[in-house]
């Protein structure tokens, strides 16, 4: 099986609170500001945080795992809604990442039951590389419909 890689460069300028960086993507997708006070208030300011490029990467990752699992089974959807929300918790012993909540809804799903979509997505997190990569340090949870 053939391995694969990617990677994002980031340069950090200044110290923890005052400092500011860039995180660029390898293969040019992205270029996005980051900073540690945009981190952890709730307007981010424009720019992005670990926490949300975790989120992107398990809604994408998840996605695609749920399009191939629905097939799969026989079925297609029209279109997949996915919102991944990464919670964390801020101590005295810093920041700590704590949940992963998806929330998944199947547009047009054909040729299988909408009542037992459910179990199929709780089933495809399973499949989800990014999931298998944070659980047992991250509480997921998946929640899912059709419509």
């Amino acid at each position: 099986m053939a391995s694969f890689a990617r990677h994002v460069d980031v340069e950090w300028n200044g110290n923890l609170m005052e400092g500011n960086g860039t995180a660029k993507a390898g293969t040019g997708a992205f270029t996005q500001s980051v900073t540690f006070p945009s981190r952890i208030n709730e307007r981010g300011d424009g720019k992005t945080t670990p926490e949300e490029l975790l989120a992107g990467a398990h809604a994408v990752c998840y996605a695609m795992v749920l399009a191939n699992t629905i097939g799969k089974q026989g079925g297609k959807a029209r279109r997949l809604r996915v919102t991944a929300t990464v919670t964390g918790d801020r101590s005295d012993a810093g920041l700590k990442v704590v949940s992963s909540d998806l929330k998944a809804v199947v547009e047009g799903l054909e040729g299988i039951d909408a009542a037992g979509i459910s179990e199929l997505a709780k089933n495809a997190e399973k499949g989800c590389p990014i999931s298998n990569a944070i659980r047992g340090n991250v509480a997921i949870s998946v929640d899912a419909s059709a419509s």
